[in-house]
Parts: structure tokens; sequence; C-alpha cells
């Protein structure tokens, strides 16, 4: 699995979003036990935080220290570093797994054999991700071509396992049809460009070209910014949820 965040750690916790509550309730309410939860690929703990309330343990893992560094601390979750491919972790040991917005970066032959290995029976694997946020037309032409024409290249191939809403993900499990998710938000201008600084492609374009690429367009995106201090965020929620069979 490739590490394309370490390096931005501090700035991952401030400025990426979060998760809706509704989906992690939805996600307990079809679990049969609620002992253990592996929350795969943690990143800063956000996954594994929501988690804690519902679970007696929740272990949560991640490749980067820097991002674990950052982890949302609470008394029954464990953070490790650690692959997803590969654990520690005995057999038929948890009864939900989640992967908050990583699994396009995974081995996937190899994460879905290690799944089957540590899923309990009946347990529920949850791959969550989300798409490029949306708010006023303006904006998003000034977004969509940063995203496109300015950092475009830049991405990573695995990034196309979003641009297709995880469809090309393979998923050898009995598939659970979810609701339609969405998170909104009202940002700021900071907030903005902050997490599109997050962005691996925009860290590539950094070491490639020695300046920041978010540059090139805040004269734009605050033109188009609006009135208000804030604009509404719209983000889609992509999950592929489904039932471990052994």
């Amino acid at each position: 699995m490739k590490d394309n965040f370490s390096k931005q750690a501090c700035a991952y916790a401030k400025f990426r979003p979060g998760y809706p509550e509704q989906l992690i309730n939805d996600l307990v309410g079809q679990t049969e036990k609620q002992e253990r939860a592996w929350d795969c690929a943690t990143g800063n703990g956000q996954i594994a935080s929501m988690l804690s309330p519902y679970f007696v343990e929740v272990l949560a893992t991640d490749i980067s220290e820097k991002q674990l560094e950052k982890a949302v601390l609470k008394p029954n979750i464990k953070y490790s570093k650690g692959a997803a491919e590969e654990t520690t972790f005995p057999d038929d040991h948890f009864d939900l797994i989640t992967v908050g917005q990583a699994v396009h970066w995974f081995d996937f032959e190899k994460f879905n054999r290690e799944a089957k290995r540590v899923a309990a029976p009946g347990c529920l694997l949850a791959l969550i991700g989300y798409s490029l946020f949306k708010t006023n037309t303006a904006v998003d032409n000034v977004i969509d071509h940063f995203y496109e024409n300015i950092v475009g290249k830049y991405w990573d191939k695995e990034r196309r396992h979003i641009d297709n809403q995880y469809r090309t993900i393979p998923f050898p499990f009995d598939e659970i049809k979810m609701p339609e998710y969405e998170m909104q938000y009202e940002w700021d201008f900071e907030m903005m460009t902050g997490y599109l600084r997050t962005w691996s492609a925009v860290q590539h374009y950094i070491a490639a070209n020695g300046h920041d690429p978010v540059g090139r367009i805040a004269e734009d995106l605050k033109r188009h910014w609006g009135g208000s201090d804030r604009v509404k965020i719209h983000i889609a929620i992509l999950t592929k949820v489904g039932r471990v069979s052994k």
C-alpha cells in the first residue's frame, strides 16, 4: 500500500471531512455482535472513534506512523502500525471491518483474503469512500478544472476507483444494498484550500514542480465564492457493504 499521506498528516487531521453518523448507525445495526471492530487504514482514527461507543474493542491500523500520531484517542481503541493485507490478528476475530477512503490503494486479492481470515462468523465488511465535493456551479467549474487539468496527471492510477464510484473494486462477498449518504458542510476559504492541499495529487505536483498548485486557482475561487464567508459543500458517500463468508 502506498503511503501518500504521512507528509500532510497534520493537515489531513485538520481538513479532511468525516463520515455521516447515520452510516455508522446503519452499519452497527447490520452487525450480529458488537464485540470487536477493525478499522483498517484508519488514518487519524475518524471511523474508529465513531465506532468506539458501539463496540467493546476497536482495533485500528495504518501504515503511517505520522497519521497514527494524530489519531483520536478513546479508551477502547487500540492503534497499531500495519498493512491491510497482512496482520497479526487471530482468525475469526472481528464482527465489523471498515475501510475509510483507502481501499483503492490496497492489493485487493490479498486484502480480501485477509478479511476472510480475521472475520468472525457473520462479520460485516464496509468499504467507505467519498466523491469529489460539490458546491455552487461557478466554484465547481474551478475545482473540476483544477482536478482534471492542473493536477490531473499527478493522480495515482488507483484514483480511478473513486472516479468510477467504487464499481471497479472487486468485492467477492454477499453484498448488502445500503441507502445513499451525503456529508454536508459549510466551508470557509481556508477550509476549502486546506482540504485541496491534502490531495495526494497536489503533493505529487509540489514534489515535481516545487510550488503549490492551489495558488493557481485561488483568485478564481475567491471571485466565484459569493457574498458570504462560507459556502455549502455536498460530498456523496461511496459504499460497498457485505457479509463475509468463509
